[in-house]
């Protein structure tokens, strides 16, 4: 692995610049306004801001956002992530409330819920992420509710308590392939994530997951872990391009190009994807309210 550092790092080195096609306009307007003044006054996160989504502008102009659940300090440290880590604050049981009642005032149709890594937790968060779909639904009937959860440590009775609250999309990403999870998500096991959305699809979930590239991995890695997953059960898959949030993390070893993008979506639906949202921009919850309505 400290091969695969070294090659990053001499890519970096280079001082690659961001090509055109990376290049989006900063959010702003009444819309963007309203909804951060909304975010803010309900003491909620959104991984919009946290994660620095290039896309915030663009989804939340349109109404739409990414609710983050459990705190805005993460248990775990991923070279590529931009939510602060550290030890978490005290649960916060009222979450759920307020979370529903921000889908209600924003009129969101279909609703993104994720969170950070709770692994400090017996359920890993799974039983506040439950309460949040039940009372999502319950101020907002007929709203679609996705999920983006994390991996629960491989505790199944915990993703069971998600899966029973019935979400309408069950996401959880991959994020890169397996000779990289060391350096890009080193608390995390490649052949677990696998097994949790194998377990999602035999429960009858559609199934969701997102790898980013440009990490350093091969482009036949990526077919590989898009193979397996199909295998495994996944219903839909998104593929953006990773962008360095901070000089602190992992840096970007290549900018693959949007026609390298088509090419793999046409790859991913072949091998029976039922949906594929593959781009430079593209992250987990893009254009996620288009994935519900799929053959």
């Amino acid at each position: 692995m400290d091969f695969v550092i070294q090659k990053i790092e001499a890519r970096e080195s280079r001082h690659l610049q961001r090509p055109d096609w990376l290049k989006v306009r900063v959010g702003g307007g009444e819309s963007f306004s309203n909804i951060k003044s909304l975010i803010e006054g309900q003491k909620l996160h959104t991984v919009c801001e946290e994660a620095r989504c290039p896309n915030m502008g663009e989804c939340w102009n349109a109404g739409t956002a990414t609710f983050m659940i459990l705190g805005d300090v993460c248990t775990r440290s991923c070279g590529f992530c931009a939510v602060k880590t550290g030890r978490p604050t005290v649960l916060d049981l009222e979450e759920p409330y307020r979370v529903a009642n921000a889908i209600r005032i924003m009129g969101v149709k279909h609703a993104v819920i994720t969170s950070v890594n709770r692994d400090e937790l017996p359920d890993g968060g799974a039983a506040v992420f439950a309460e949040t779909i039940r009372q999502a639904r319950i101020v907002n009937p007929g709203v679609r509710v996705e999920v983006l959860v994390p991996d629960f440590r491989g505790v199944w009775w915990a993703l069971d308590l998600v899966i029973d609250a019935k979400p309408d999309i069950l996401n959880h990403n991959t994020e890169t392939v397996p000779s990289l999870y060391p350096t890009v998500r080193p608390q995390g096991k490649y052949t677990r994530s696998l097994e949790l959305i194998q377990r999602a699809k035999k429960a009858g979930m559609l199934t969701k997951s997102g790898l980013m590239v440009g990490l350093g991995e091969t482009t036949e890695e990526v077919v590989r872990v898009m193979e397996a997953l199909v295998a495994h059960g996944c219903d839909i898959l998104t593929l953006g391009q990773y962008l360095q949030p901070t000089k602190d993390h992992l840096p970007v070893a290549r900018y693959v190009h949007p026609d390298e993008f088509g090419l793999l979506k046409s790859q991913g639906l072949a091998m029976g994807f039922k949906y594929v949202e593959s781009g430079p921009l593209v992250r987990s919850s893009y254009h996620a309210e288009q994935q519900t309505v799929i053959p």
